[in-house]
Protein backbone atom coordinates (compact mmCIF):
# COMPACT_ATOMS: atom_id res chain seq x y z
CA UNK A 1 0.00 0.00 0.00
CA UNK A 2 1.54 3.14 -1.41
CA UNK A 3 0.72 6.61 0.70
CA UNK A 4 0.02 10.03 0.19
CA UNK A 5 2.71 11.32 2.09
CA UNK A 6 5.27 9.41 -0.30
CA UNK A 7 6.36 9.39 -3.76
CA UNK A 8 3.65 6.93 -5.19
CA UNK A 9 4.13 7.09 -8.75
CA UNK A 10 3.28 3.09 -9.14
CA UNK A 11 0.02 3.28 -8.13
CA UNK A 12 -3.17 2.95 -11.01
CA UNK A 13 -4.71 6.46 -11.90
CA UNK A 14 -8.05 7.05 -12.08
CA UNK A 15 -8.99 10.71 -12.21
CA UNK A 16 -12.00 12.17 -11.11
CA UNK A 17 -13.22 15.58 -10.91
CA UNK A 18 -15.07 16.71 -7.78
CA UNK A 19 -16.86 19.74 -6.43
CA UNK A 20 -16.18 21.65 -3.19
CA UNK A 21 -18.65 24.68 -1.80
CA UNK A 22 -16.70 26.11 0.94
CA UNK A 23 -18.36 29.87 2.49
CA UNK A 24 -21.30 29.75 -0.28
CA UNK A 25 -18.55 29.54 -3.30
CA UNK A 26 -18.02 26.72 -5.57
CA UNK A 27 -14.32 25.08 -6.82
CA UNK A 28 -13.62 22.16 -9.01
CA UNK A 29 -11.10 19.62 -8.33
CA UNK A 30 -9.21 16.97 -10.22
CA UNK A 31 -8.23 13.48 -7.65
CA UNK A 32 -6.65 10.60 -8.51
CA UNK A 33 -5.67 7.44 -6.17
CA UNK A 34 -3.03 8.06 -3.79
CA UNK A 35 -3.74 11.74 -3.15
CA UNK A 36 -5.12 12.21 0.41
CA UNK A 37 -8.85 12.80 0.71
CA UNK A 38 -9.56 11.82 -2.90
CA UNK A 39 -13.21 11.38 -2.68
CA UNK A 40 -13.83 15.24 -1.52
CA UNK A 41 -12.69 18.20 0.84
CA UNK A 42 -11.29 16.31 4.44
CA UNK A 43 -13.18 17.18 7.19
CA UNK A 44 -10.33 18.65 8.67
CA UNK A 45 -8.99 21.26 5.81
CA UNK A 46 -12.65 22.50 5.58
CA UNK A 47 -12.30 23.26 9.35
CA UNK A 48 -9.32 25.26 8.88
CA UNK A 49 -10.45 27.13 5.99
CA UNK A 50 -13.88 27.85 7.21
CA UNK A 51 -12.07 28.97 10.81
CA UNK A 52 -9.00 30.66 8.50
CA UNK A 53 -9.74 34.80 7.84
CA UNK A 54 -9.40 35.04 4.46
CA UNK A 55 -8.94 38.98 4.73
CA UNK A 56 -6.19 38.41 7.03
CA UNK A 57 -3.90 36.38 5.31
CA UNK A 58 -1.88 38.96 3.45
CA UNK A 59 1.65 38.44 1.84
CA UNK A 60 3.31 34.93 0.71
CA UNK A 61 1.93 31.98 1.65
CA UNK A 62 3.43 28.53 1.62
CA UNK A 63 0.60 25.00 1.77
CA UNK A 64 2.69 22.56 2.78
CA UNK A 65 1.81 18.70 2.05
CA UNK A 66 -0.55 20.53 -0.46
CA UNK A 67 -2.17 17.34 -2.01
CA UNK A 68 -4.11 18.58 -5.33
CA UNK A 69 -4.62 21.89 -4.02
CA UNK A 70 -7.42 22.65 -1.97
CA UNK A 71 -5.83 25.25 0.76
CA UNK A 72 -3.54 26.99 -1.48
CA UNK A 73 -5.87 27.19 -4.99
CA UNK A 74 -9.13 28.62 -2.25
CA UNK A 75 -6.39 30.85 -1.11
CA UNK A 76 -5.86 32.25 -3.77
CA UNK A 77 -9.14 32.81 -5.07
CA UNK A 78 -10.06 34.95 -1.84
CA UNK A 79 -7.20 36.68 -0.85
CA UNK A 80 -3.93 38.80 -2.87
CA UNK A 81 -1.43 36.56 -1.84
CA UNK A 82 1.70 35.01 -3.76
CA UNK A 83 0.95 31.04 -3.21
CA UNK A 84 3.83 28.12 -3.55
CA UNK A 85 2.50 24.94 -2.46
CA UNK A 86 4.27 21.81 -2.09
CA UNK A 87 3.90 18.22 -1.48
CA UNK A 88 6.19 15.05 -1.82
CA UNK A 89 4.18 13.26 -3.74
CA UNK A 90 4.62 13.95 -7.00
CA UNK A 91 0.88 12.95 -7.99
CA UNK A 92 -0.44 15.14 -6.34
CA UNK A 93 1.57 18.49 -7.30
CA UNK A 94 0.70 17.05 -11.63
CA UNK A 95 -2.98 17.34 -10.10
CA UNK A 96 -2.74 20.64 -8.04
CA UNK A 97 -0.88 22.35 -11.64
CA UNK A 98 -4.42 21.29 -13.44
CA UNK A 99 -6.20 22.47 -10.47
CA UNK A 100 -4.44 25.86 -10.90
CA UNK A 101 -5.45 25.61 -14.22
CA UNK A 102 -8.64 24.37 -13.61
CA UNK A 103 -9.95 27.44 -10.85
CA UNK A 104 -8.31 29.71 -12.72
CA UNK A 105 -6.25 30.27 -9.41
CA UNK A 106 -3.67 33.55 -10.24
CA UNK A 107 0.20 34.04 -8.41
CA UNK A 108 0.26 30.96 -7.35
CA UNK A 109 2.72 27.61 -8.21
CA UNK A 110 3.34 24.32 -7.01
CA UNK A 111 6.21 22.40 -6.73
CA UNK A 112 7.76 18.88 -5.02
CA UNK A 113 9.99 19.16 -1.97
CA UNK A 114 10.32 16.62 0.60
CA UNK A 115 9.47 18.78 3.80
CA UNK A 116 11.04 22.30 2.75
CA UNK A 117 14.00 20.66 0.57
CA UNK A 118 13.36 22.67 -2.37
CA UNK A 119 11.93 25.98 -0.68
CA UNK A 120 14.03 28.80 -0.53
CA UNK A 121 12.08 31.50 0.49
CA UNK A 122 10.21 33.45 3.60
CA UNK A 123 6.68 33.57 3.96
CA UNK A 124 4.18 35.28 6.00
CA UNK A 125 2.16 32.26 7.09
CA UNK A 126 2.68 28.40 6.05
CA UNK A 127 -0.66 26.73 6.28
CA UNK A 128 -1.12 22.81 6.53
CA UNK A 129 -3.02 20.18 7.23
CA UNK A 130 -0.13 18.37 8.46
CA UNK A 131 0.53 14.06 7.12
CA UNK A 132 -0.75 12.72 10.49
CA UNK A 133 -0.16 9.07 9.31
CA UNK A 134 3.67 10.18 8.82
CA UNK A 135 4.76 9.63 12.71
CA UNK A 136 5.21 11.76 15.31
CA UNK A 137 8.84 12.45 14.25
CA UNK A 138 8.51 13.38 10.86
CA UNK A 139 5.21 15.64 12.01
CA UNK A 140 6.93 17.64 14.42
CA UNK A 141 9.88 18.42 11.94
CA UNK A 142 7.38 19.63 9.53
CA UNK A 143 5.49 22.02 11.95
CA UNK A 144 9.14 22.90 13.45
CA UNK A 145 11.06 23.29 10.58
CA UNK A 146 8.54 25.76 9.45
CA UNK A 147 10.18 27.98 11.54
CA UNK A 148 13.02 28.84 9.68
CA UNK A 149 10.84 29.62 7.06
CA UNK A 150 8.36 32.32 8.38
CA UNK A 151 8.86 35.61 8.14
CA UNK A 152 9.30 37.46 11.87
CA UNK A 153 5.62 37.15 13.04
CA UNK A 154 5.00 35.35 10.38
CA UNK A 155 2.31 32.54 11.93
CA UNK A 156 1.75 28.67 11.35
CA UNK A 157 -1.57 27.50 10.75
CA UNK A 158 -2.13 23.76 11.33
CA UNK A 159 -5.28 21.39 12.22
CA UNK A 160 -5.56 18.21 13.83
CA UNK A 161 -8.00 16.00 15.23
CA UNK A 162 -8.47 15.85 19.02
CA UNK A 163 -7.95 12.45 19.18
CA UNK A 164 -5.01 11.96 17.36
CA UNK A 165 -2.60 13.97 19.86
CA UNK A 166 -3.52 17.58 19.20
CA UNK A 167 -3.49 18.59 22.98
CA UNK A 168 0.09 17.30 23.47
CA UNK A 169 1.02 18.53 19.86
CA UNK A 170 -0.02 22.13 21.08
CA UNK A 171 1.54 22.20 24.22
CA UNK A 172 4.96 20.66 22.47
CA UNK A 173 4.78 23.62 19.89
CA UNK A 174 4.35 26.10 22.42
CA UNK A 175 8.08 25.63 23.25
CA UNK A 176 9.34 26.91 19.66
CA UNK A 177 6.33 29.15 19.11
CA UNK A 178 3.73 31.80 20.75
CA UNK A 179 0.67 29.20 20.55
CA UNK A 180 -3.15 29.86 20.33
CA UNK A 181 -5.83 27.47 19.73
CA UNK A 182 -7.85 29.39 17.74
CA UNK A 183 -10.96 27.00 17.10
CA UNK A 184 -12.33 23.56 18.65
CA UNK A 185 -15.00 22.69 15.89
CA UNK A 186 -16.20 19.18 14.89
CA UNK A 187 -13.00 17.48 17.35
CA UNK A 188 -10.73 19.45 15.49
CA UNK A 189 -8.06 22.03 16.99
CA UNK A 190 -7.17 24.51 14.85
CA UNK A 191 -4.00 26.44 15.86
CA UNK A 192 -1.99 29.15 15.02
CA UNK A 193 1.83 28.94 15.75
CA UNK A 194 3.43 32.34 15.65
CA UNK A 195 6.98 33.15 15.13
CA UNK A 196 8.66 35.73 17.46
Amino acid sequence: MEHYFTKNSNLKSNEKKISVTLKNKGYNFLTDNGVFSKDGLDKGTRVLLEVLDFNSVTGKVLDVGCGYGPIGIILSKNTKCEIDMIDINNRAIELAKKNIKLNNAKNIRAFESDRYENVKEEYDFIITNPPIRVGKEILYKILIEAKSHLKKNGELWFVVNKHQGAKSLSLDMASVYNVEVVSKSKNFLVIRAKNN
